[in-house]
C-alpha cells in the first residue's frame, strides 16, 4: 500500500508575504491556551533574517507596541495546531487582499515602503506591505509615530514597523485596508454590527478619525439586533467619543447615556436634541396605558394589553421600576379610577334604559381586569380590592342590567377571590367579608354566562380561590355563606361555582375536632377523613 500522501512543505507563492498564523480573537475564549510556537524552524522567519542584518539599526526605534484593540467574537474552528491556525490567518488576510477593487494599492509590495507586522497576543502575526503617505495621511497615531524625521533615520527601504499585543489581527487588517477605500461607508455596508464595533475601536486606538466617523455613521443608520443594544452602548461609552456623533447613537439605546456623550447637545435646546428626564418614562408608559384603555379595536387592544404587560414585567424585573424611573402607584391607580368611574355611569344608563352604551360596560370591566392583573403582579393591589368591595351601590344596580352586558364584571371579582385565596393580596378580615357581602351574590349570578361566554376561563382555578377566600374569615361566617352556597349549588348546578373542597375544610373544622375525636398525627388524620368521606 502506498503510503499516505503528505502535506505541503511551503505555501503558496500568494502567502509568502505573510509570516504567521491566526490571531488569538479567533479562538473561543474557553478553550486552553495556544501551543507555543515551535522555536526551532528550519528555515529563518523574516524577523530572523532582518535580526542578522548587519546595516540594521536597532528595531526599538521603528518598533510600535502594546495598542489596544477590539475583541473579536469565537470563531466556530478551534484548531489545535498553531500551523493550522496559521493556514486559516493566510487565508482569511489573502480573502480581504483580494476583495479589494482593481488598482487598490492596499499590500502592494511594489509601490509600498513600510513593511507593517501586525502581532497577536499569543505571537501569532501576518506582514502587510502599505504605504507611509497614506498611513500618515489617515491616522495621526501613525503621522506621529512614523514622522520625517523617523523616515529620514531609516537607511533601508520598506521601513519596518510591528504593532504588537494586537487581540485581532483580522480587524487591524480590515482597518488599514479602509485608509484605501474612497467610499468609507459604502464599504462598511458589507458588515455587520460585530465587525464594525471591532473597526471602530481600532479606528479609535490609531486615531483614524474618518474610520470613527464612517462607523458611527453605519451604526446610527444601521439596523441592529436587540442582542447588540449592550454591546453598542458599551463600547461607546468606553471610547468617550463625545465630539464624533456618539451620541446620536447612544440616543438609540438609551434616554440616560446619549446626554452623558453629547453633554453640548443637552445645553443647546430640547425637542428632539434635547433627550429626556427622569420622569420621562413614566410619562410615556401612563400614556400607553391610556392609549389601550381607550382602544377601539378589540383584537389590537388584546395584542396591545399582552405587549404592555411584557413590557412592565420585564422592565420591573430589571430595574425595579419602570422606563427611566419607577412607575409610581399613584399612576396605575388613576387609570384605574378613571375606568372605575366610567363603569358606574355606564352601568347607570343601561339601568335607566339607555342602551346606546351598554356595550362599553364590557369594555370597562375588561380594562379593570387588565389593571388588577398588573396591581396583583406589583404586590399593591390591597387598595383596589378595599374599592371594589365598597361599591355597593354599583353592584345594586348589577341586577338592572342584562346578564350578557354585565358578566365581564364579575371576572373582575373572580380575579380578586383567587388573589386572596393564592395570598396575593391581603388585606384585613373586616374587607374580606365586604368583599364576599357586596359582591359574592352577583358572583354567582353571573357564573354561568362567565363559565360559556368566557374563552379561557379556568374554572377551577376560581372556585379554589373562592372557596380558600372564604375559608379565610372566622367559622360562624363560613357556615353562612357555606350553607347558601349548599341550597344554591343543590338548585343551580353548572351554573353555580363548586366549593365542595371548601365546604368540606369547613365541616371538619367545625364539627369533627368539635365532638371531642382525639387529636392525631397528620398521615393518620388524613386517612380517617379519607375513610370517613
Amino acid at each position: 500500500m502506498d503510503p499516505p500522501p503528505q502535506p505541503p512543505t511551503s505555501y503558496p507563492s500568494s502567502y509568502t508575504k505573510f509570516n504567521s498564523a491566526l490571531n488569538a480573537g479567533l479562538l473561543n475564549p474557553m478553550s486552553p491556551p495556544p501551543l507555543p510556537l515551535d522555536k526551532t524552524r528550519s528555515s529563518p522567519t523574516l524577523f530572523d533574517m532582518m535580526a542578522n542584518e548587519q546595516d540594521y539599526h536597532p528595531r526599538t526605534a521603528a518598533a510600535i507596541h502594546s495598542i489596544p484593540a477590539p475583541p473579536q467574537q469565537a470563531h466556530p474552528l478551534q484548531p489545535a495546531r498553531s500551523m493550522d491556525r496559521q493556514v486559516l490567518l493566510q487565508d482569511r488576510v489573502a480573502e480581504l487582499i483580494g476583495s479589494c477593487s482593481p488598482g487598490n494599492q492596499f499590500n502592494d509590495a511594489d509601490s509600498s515602503d513600510v513593511r507593517l507586522t501586525l502581532t497577536s497576543k499569543d505571537g501569532l502575526s501576518v506582514t502587510l506591505c502599505v504605504h507611509r503617505h497614506i498611513l500618515v495621511a489617515h491616522s495621526r497615531f501613525f503621522a506621529a509615530k512614523l514622522s520625517d524625521r523617523w523616515s529620514k533615520q531609516q537607511r533601508t527601504l520598506p521601513h519596518i514597523v510591528e504593532i504588537s499585543d494586537c487581540d485581532d489581527v483580522e480587524v487591524y487588517v480590515e482597518t488599514l485596508r479602509l485608509m484605501y477605500c474612497k467610499d468609507l461607508r459604502r464599504r462598511l455596508m458589507r458588515e455587520d454590527v460585530s465587525k464594525v464595533l471591532g473597526i471602530l475601536k481600532v479606528s479609535a486606538a490609531i486615531v483614524f478619525d474618518a474610520g470613527v466617523l464612517s462607523c458611527l455613521e453605519y451604526l446610527e443608520a444601521a439596523p441592529w439586533a436587540e442582542d447588540d443594544d449592550e454591546k453598542v452602548a458599551a463600547l461607546l461609552t468606553q471610547l468617550h467619543l463625545e465630539n464624533s456623533g456618539a451620541g446620536e447613537v447612544l440616543k438609540r439605546v438609551s434616554l440616560e447615556l446619549a446626554p452623558s456623550a453629547v453633554a453640548e447637545e443637552v445645553e443647546v435646546g430640547s425637542g428632539c436634541n434635547g433627550g429626556g428626564n427622569s420622569g420621562g418614562g413614566e410619562e410615556v408608559l401612563v400614556r400607553l396605558l391610556q392609549v389601550v384603555l381607550e382602544g377601539k379595536d378589540e383584537k389590537a387592544r388584546r395584542e396591545m394589553k399582552g405587549l404592555v404587560s411584557k413590557m412592565l414585567r420585564e422592565n420591573s424585573t430589571s430595574r425595579g421600576g419602570a422606563i427611566g424611573g419607577d412607575l409610581r402607584k399613584e399612576s396605575l391607580y388613576s387609570a384605574c379610577n378613571g375606568c372605575l368611574r366610567l363603569l358606574h355611569e355606564q352601568f347607570e344608563m343601561a339601568a335607566g334604559g339607555d342602551q346606546s352604551e351598554v356595550a362599553q360596560i364590557a369594555r370597562q370591566a375588561d380594562n379593570l381586569h387588565w389593571m388588577l392583573d398588573i396591581l396583583v403582579e406589583r404586590q399593591i393591589a390591597e387598595d383596589f380590592l378595599r374599592t371594589w368591595a365598597m361599591q355597593i351601590e354599583l353592584a345594586e344596580l348589577h341586577g338592572k342590567v342584562p346578564a350578557i352586558h354585565r358578566y365581564e364584571v364579575s371576572r373582575v371579582t373572580a380575579r380578586l377571590f383567587v388573589g386572596v385565596g393564592k395570598g396575593q393580596i391581603l388585606v384585613s378580615k373586616e374587607v374580606r367579608c365586604q368583599l364576599l357581602s357586596t359582591w359574592l351574590e352577583p358572583f354567582y349570578e353571573d357564573f354561568g354566562w362567565m363559565r360559556r361566554a368566557c374563552k379561557g376561563l379556568d374554572r377551577h382555578l376560581i372556585e379554589d380561590g373562592l372557596a380558600n377566600t372564604i375559608l379565610t374569615l372566622p367559622l360562624a361566617t363560613q357556615q353562612e355563606i357555606l350553607l347558601a352556597w349548599f341550597n344554591r349549588f343543590l338548585n343551580s348546578g353548572e351554573d353555580c361555582p363548586n366549593i365542595q373542597r371548601g365546604f368540606e375544610v369547613w365541616w371538619r373544622r367545625a364539627f369533627w375536632k368539635r365532638n371531642g375525636e382525639p387529636e392525631q398525627p397528620p398521615r393518620l388524620r388524613i386517612t380517617a377523613i379519607c375513610e370517613n368521606s
